[in-house]
């Protein structure tokens, strides 16, 4: 089999749309995580009216993740602030949750997220439980560009259990005997898959005894190879749960998968079809739960990528819809200024109003629970009302690997000089650029390019009312990078 090839060169520091990655021993290494982690310490100090000094510090279940946390606790101390670090691997969203219960300035968390396994990364949460803004990264940068020098002091952390202050924390939020009881009486049978990552058990101990039965887990055990894919919520890496499911629909017909990725924070679904349901068709049965079913206030907010069955539900109920670019640390500033319903990505983050700024999977899994027992409809069924109410919607991604990041800076160049005012036979009606290039095709039918802000990767979204024009599209686009780049 040919080995995979990636590139060795060092990239220069940079943040991306949720904190600073890296190939683990060329661009992320110990000593580049020092001056990160102190920079962005002290940016943390320096923005915030100190209540305290406290940052919380977190990690994911990737090689060597707690030996970089235990690092990052000795660079907060180096700028005379207290660390509290995390008691294992957690969710990242435990984190962020720990900054409230903390009254925190902050929290970083070693994390690559959906990355594959040989990436490593910080993430950086601000004192509101979420992510920080342009603003605050490129204030860090100019402090690793000034070059100011601090010494990491060796000592004993604290460590806090953030990961079961999390749980509790939801589990308030939600009637979780009542959830299960309905679950039971309508035969669903629920599986989850970690994808070996650090969400592993937290679904069985939100639900305790009352999941018994009702639950089962799958790949729960670490593995920093997450089983040889990225743990990403994509329906490529997805086989042993769509299996799973699949086999249990003769004795249990509603049986549903959720999925969680590397750190905890993004989520995907299998229906009780065996069909696999991203943030596209799970956010517009979350926006239409919300706001019928549980009449609350706040407008709606998605990326560009997201589909425009979440505009179509939204406004059906009078929500303003507001977009933004990919990257949920745009959600998070809406959520910060103004009522917000629901926010989220099409990548699988979501996040609420009236939780965090932040995206939280296992509560977008018990809000999604709680949906079904509302209704006594399994997913795939409200999927299916909802298709038949704003018209079907068919959505893939697809991701191509580019050379290096020069190839990427290129790419992005020529998409931008030489955008297509046609798509096979179809004209362009509309360029959107808030984030890469989208072009609308017609109603519910947009072809998107947009490049990684933390590897040399193209992504390729296509929305459409069939498959076949899906399929149709996206073999366009491919063409047309082909046919320019080879």
């Amino acid at each position: 089999m040919k080995k995979k090839k990636f590139n060795l060169a060092k990239e220069k520091i940079s943040f991306g749309t949720d904190g600073w990655r890296g190939i683990l021993g060329v661009d992320f290494t110990l000593e580049r995580l020092l001056k990160v982690a102190a920079a962005s310490a002290q940016e943390l100090a320096y923005q915030k009216e100190k209540k305290n000094n406290k940052i919380i510090i977190g990690y994911d279940r990737r090689f060597l993740a707690e030996e970089m946390a235990e690092a990052v606790a000795s660079a907060v101390r180096g700028v005379d602030l207290v660390p509290l670090l995390a008691s294992s691997s957690l969710p990242t969203p435990s984190c962020s949750w720990g900054i409230v219960e903390e009254n925190a300035l902050g929290a970083m968390v070693i994390t690559a997220s959906h990355n594959p396994c040989e990436w490593l990364g910080l993430k950086i949460k601000g004192p509101f439980g979420g992510s920080v803004d342009s603003y605050f990264t490129d204030s860090v940068q100019k402090r690793l560009d000034a070059g100011g020098i601090s010494i990491p002091i060796e000592g004993e952390t604290e460590r806090i259990d953030f990961r079961k202050q999390h749980l509790l924390g939801i589990r308030k939020k939600f009637d979780i005997p009542l959830i299960a009881e309905g679950l039971r009486k309508l035969g669903v049978k629920i599986f989850v898959d970690p994808m070996h990552g650090s969400a592993a058990g937290c679904m069985s101990e939100l639900f305790s005894s009352d999941g018994d039965g009702l639950i089962r887990e799958i790949r729960t055990e670490r593995d920093p190879c997450f089983g040889g894919n990225p743990p990403e919520p994509m329906k490529a890496y997805l086989t042993q749960l769509i299996k799973e499911v699949q086999d249990s629909i003769q004795n249990s017909p509603l049986s549903i998968g959720l999925v969680f990725d590397g750190d905890g924070d993004r989520i995907a679904a299998i229906d009780e079809k065996g069909r696999y349901c991203n943030t596209q068709l799970l956010m517009p049965v979350l926006i239409d739960h919300l706001a019928r079913v549980r009449n609350m206030s706040g407008c709606v907010v998605k990326t560009v990528s997201g589909s425009d069955l979440m505009r179509l539900v939204a406004e059906d109920f009078g929500r303003e819809v507001l977009e933004k670019p990919v990257g949920f640390k745009y959600i998070a500033e809406e959520m910060l200024s103004r009522k917000v319903l629901i926010g989220g990505e099409e990548s699988g983050g979501v996040g609420f109003g009236h939780h965090l700024p932040e995206r939280d999977a296992l509560f977008t899994a018990l809000l999604l629970m709680e949906s079904i027992v509302a209704e006594n409809k399994g997913l795939g069924e409200k999927i299916d009302s909802l298709h038949a109410r704003y018209g079907e919607s068919y959505f893939e991604r697809i991701d191509v690997t580019l050379r290096d990041m020069d190839m990427r800076r290129n790419l992005e160049n020529f998409l931008k000089q030489e955008t297509p005012s046609s798509i096979g036979h179809k004209s362009v009606l509309k360029v959107i650029s808030i984030d890469g290039i989208k072009l609308v095709l017609d109603k519910s039918h947009w072809l998107m390019f947009r490049f990684s802000g933390t590897e040399p990767l193209l992504r390729i979204y296509c929305e459409a009312p069939s498959s076949a024009e899906v399929t149709s599209t996206l073999y366009y686009a491919k063409q047309l990078i082909e046919n320019s780049f080879g």
